[in-house]
């Protein structure tokens, strides 16, 4: 059974899905139109990548066709509370590919989730699942927000990862599978959280995202950078840089040194956040 088709075209506001961009060589053939058009800007080089950061994986919000772009319009939030699943929820999960290493990578390190809030994923062999989890290599790694899964036709998916296989370290499978199953229980992205405060050094920004291996436009920028979440119609904690959903940030595209490493596991305040979110 084959459920692959995406909808890749921006950020969200009722529906939401999140995708993080594969930074296989071969996405350079990829640039639409539009990308194509962003060309009054000097794209970082491949080579000029800040060390460290040659390889990193960046997830970035998807619209749906018709939904607002406009960057600050839309309520966001560290959990948006409309699309939290009811506290104690079992929530369905299948599996369609992927070999059975890379299976049993994603259930364990789903399952991080659940050691510290009151929500279990039951992953089954048939039948159909609230979360439906493809393995298209190439076309990213995302979920759709929390309980908008719940609206996607049976027949599509509603989680991919895009580039994992028998080769990819534990580190890896960590820091992407426990992010996209934060984002199947209603977790968006830490950078954007209201009271962030990051001193972004915008051209230079701009620059990096619209080179490799992202090639977003200033506006995908706009949005998965610079928008922030509003406190309204939202859950969230404190402000945290070592959250498993925040974006690495080098030290080179912000006007002070402000530097994000790239997190793999957990923080304390994810745990701590989360198990208030869905309290045991």
């Amino acid at each position: 059974m084959k459920l692959h088709e995406k909808i890749l075209l921006g950020s969200f506001i009722s529906i939401a899905m999140v995708s993080c961009n594969t930074t296989n060589d071969n996405v350079e053939e990829k640039i639409t139109q539009e990308q194509q058009s962003f060309s009054d800007l000097q794209s970082v080089p491949k080579g000029d990548i800040p060390a460290g950061f040659e390889k990193t994986q960046m997830c970035k919000d998807v619209y749906l066709p018709g939904e607002d772009k406009v960057p600050g319009t839309t309520s966001k939030g560290s959990v948006i509370t409309s699309k939290k699943w009811p506290n104690g929820s079992v929530i369905t999960v299948r599996l369609y590919g992927g070999t059975t290493k890379v299976q049993n990578k994603v259930m364990q390190y789903a399952k991080e989730w659940s050691k510290y809030a009151n929500i279990t994923f039951n992953f089954i062999t048939s039948g159909t699942a609230q979360i439906r989890v493809t393995f298209t290599s190439g076309a990213g790694s995302y979920s759709y927000i929390g309980t908008d899964a719940l609206g996607i036709a049976a027949n599509k998916e509603t989680m991919n990862f895009g580039w994992f296989d028998d080769t990819t370290s534990d580190t890896e499978f960590s820091r992407t599978a426990i992010h996209e199953f934060g984002h199947a229980l209603g977790m968006i992205h830490e950078h954007q959280h209201p009271l962030a405060a990051i001193p972004w050094d915008k051209p230079k920004v701009y620059a990096y995202y619209a080179g490799y291996p992202n090639y977003w436009t200033q506006t995908q920028v706009d949005n998965n950078l610079f928008a922030k979440y509003s406190t309204s119609q939202t859950q969230y904690s404190a402000y945290d840089t070592q959250s498993i959903m925040h974006y690495s940030i080098s030290s080179t595209l912000t006007t002070n040194g402000f530097s994000v490493g790239n997190n793999t596991v957990l923080s304390s305040t994810d745990k701590q956040f989360i198990a208030g979110v869905y309290p045991k």
